[in-house]
């Protein structure tokens, strides 16, 4: 569901951060952290479920402060503990607020800060006004010299340093008996930006040059669309963050990432299961729109004037696939489009046809995501299929740098085929892809077919030369080559660039790639032994393990591959009481002896790839 979170903070000016008052830093809130930190979001923490028994807000801004490596700022401190708290005391004003228990927060009462509370208050508002001051240069002369510094003061320069990542300010409540929640909503407006408060929206013209959109509705329109949903009433809706000029609806608009013509419908604003029709949105503005056929998730659409590509989401590699085979041919056509579907809502769920056996392959984020799009398919959309096993989408890499030569030259009566190349590889930096660099002279291969040599190179990187699995984490550069005057075209230079790339590939000593996942399990202290001694077996690297009361948090890196299954094993070593998350971490070497296995196995799987892999063996 990393997606989901991905998405939201792309498009949003600002976050509330909600931990447990018990549970403190969850390992799934670092992940979400560091996915804010990406974008760069603004955000307050709210630390929820004050009134559970164990209740700590103090350890839990230190676990804000140690994990995540923010500079969190207490804004209240509670009144009562655990089942007796009621309230909270700003540091700001110095003002108590008491909640009614009865009324579920809809009444409350604002008092003076209880005597025996004074001292602790001026301690809390000691500290926080040092660390604002340490943000705001005017600010710390007036501290360092002792004078006052007015409530006001102090609010707009929390403000500054919360906009500026400086500070995260942290407020405490239950929200289940809605206790806090109106100061954390005034402080939303208070703290957090508005569109305008941003600065100017980066993209690219056609040129490939940077140009700014500021929030304002006399600039040109731009909007991103960030989430496509199929609504059983209204079709296809593609929800839009509205980012400059007024989008109105019926208005003709360019996508500038494919280049397509859009028209939007009817334009409507989101609430939960309500919506509402609306004319136009301004920047800022979220709205979903009917009509955008040829529109996906992460495309910029805008006015077809002034053209721009806003930033896409960044969309993790599916780490796992399976194949999918309909029940009948009725099953065939239903799968077709619900699977076309789903990609369309879940950029991180692939769909493709093996050109070996005509099979449907489904690619996603680990078990768990094909599982939950196995049940969707027979639940919503009716589809009656099997699905194979799954498979790890390993990948491929060289160890060494070489250079290498493509020749392709075809003469058959007329006009002939000649493109030769000489490349050099090198591995490269992991997680770079495919890096590409022409460092001919004189013309040797003419700028036109440079594109072409390119072309080749990817395709064959894709294809893979060891196992069939994508090439990654190699440099190739163009050093030489020779061309025709009348023979040489697009095709022979692409066919050589493949050419050199899989010979140089070869000779550069290939090894498989498995990706690595981050497994974080929270378990009971009594099942630690059996828990590690299971993740050590399936070839696991525990790296850290800390203890929060009777909670052990084992943390390790475990192959994609020896994690499936490891739900229903980890109940039945903990009685059902553990828990798990997984993420990618990135992909190491796959052991020889797993290598081979692996190898042999594509050999028989794809026949029409034997021949290849026995060479590149």
């Amino acid at each position: 569901f990393t997606i989901e979170v991905e998405r939201s903070l792309r498009v949003l000016d600002g976050a509330v951060a909600v931990f447990c008052a018990v549970g403190g830093v969850e390992p799934q809130s670092e992940t979400v952290w560091s996915q804010a930190d990406r974008y760069g979001v603004p955000r307050l923490a709210f630390i929820n479920k004050m009134d559970r028994v164990g209740a700590d807000h103090e350890a839990v801004v230190d676990q804000i402060r140690d994990r995540l490596g923010a500079k969190p700022v207490l804004m209240q401190l509670p009144l009562g503990a655990e089942e007796s708290f009621r309230g909270m005391v700003d540091l700001l004003t110095r003002r108590a607020r008491v909640f009614d228990d009865d009324s579920l927060g809809a009444t409350f009462v604002d008092t003076d800060v209880p005597v025996d509370m004074v001292e602790a208050v001026d301690r809390a508002r000691e500290r926080l006004i040092e660390a604002v001051a340490e943000t705001d240069d005017e600010l710390l002369d007036r501290y360092l010299d002792g004078r006052d510094i007015p409530t006001a003061d102090l609010a707009a320069a929390i403000r500054r340093a919360t906009l500026g990542l400086e500070l995260t300010p942290v407020f405490l409540g239950s929200a289940f008996k809605n206790k806090g929640i109106q100061l954390l909503l005034d402080a939303v407006i208070a703290y957090l930006p508005s569109p305008a408060d941003r600065p100017p929206v980066k993209g690219l013209d056609p040129a490939g040059n940077e140009v700014f959109r500021s929030a304002d509705d006399q600039e040109p329109t731009s909007a991103l669309a960030f989430k496509i949903v199929n609504d059983p009433y209204s079709g296809r809706l593609t929800w839009l963050r509205v980012y400059s000029g007024r989008l109105r609806s019926g208005d003709a608009l360019i996508n500038s990432t494919t280049g397509s013509r859009q028209r939007a419908g009817r334009l409507l604003k989101m609430h939960a299961d309500k919506r509402v029709e609306v004319e136009s949105a301004g920047p800022g503005e979220i709205v979903a729109a009917v009509g955008l056929k040829a529109t996906t998730t992460g495309d910029t659409l805008c006015a077809p004037k002034d053209p721009i590509v806003l930033e896409s989401l960044h969309v993790p590699d599916p780490v796992i696939a399976m194949s999918v085979i309909p029940a009948s041919k009725d099953d065939r056509d239903r799968l077709s489009e619900s699977l076309s579907r789903l990609s369309a809502e879940d950029p991180t769920f692939r769909v493709a046809a093996d050109p070996e056996t005509g099979q449907t392959i489904i690619s996603g984020m680990g078990e768990l995501h094909l599982e939950i799009i196995a049940d969707r398919l027979a639940r919503e959309f009716r589809v009656d299929a099997q699905f194979g096993r799954p498979e790890v989408a390993y990948r491929e890499a060289v160890t060494r740098p070489v250079e290498a030569e493509g020749r392709y030259v075809r003469q058959s009566g007329g006009r002939g085929q000649y493109g030769h190349v000489k490349i050099a590889l090198e591995p490269a930096t992991a997680g770079t892809g495919i890096l590409f660099e022409d460092r001919t002279v004189g013309g040797v291969v003419p700028k036109e077919y440079v594109t072409a040599v390119r072309r080749g190179i990817a395709e064959a990187c894709q294809r893979g030369i060891l196992a069939g699995y994508p090439l990654v984490d190699l440099k190739v550069t163009l050093i030489d080559g020779s061309h025709h005057q009348v023979d040489s075209s697009d095709r022979a230079f692409a066919i050589a660039g493949s050419m050199a790339v899989q010979e140089g590939a070869r000779r550069a000593g290939m090894r498989l790639l498995e990706p690595v996942m981050k497994v974080n399990v929270t378990l009971p202290v009594d099942f630690v032994g059996d828990v590690v001694g299971d993740l050590g077996a399936r070839r696991g690297r525990v790296t850290d393990m800390n203890t929060r009361g009777q909670i052990q948090i084992v943390k390790a890196l475990v192959p994609l591959s020896e994690m499936f299954g490891y739900a229903t094993t980890l109940r039945s070593q903990t009685q059902g009481r553990a828990t798990f998350t997984m993420e990618l971490s990135g992909y190491e070497a796959l052991p020889q002896g797993l290598a081979a296995e692996v190898i042999e196995s594509r050999r028989r799987d794809s026949p029409g790839k034997a021949a290849a892999v026995a060479r590149a063996a």
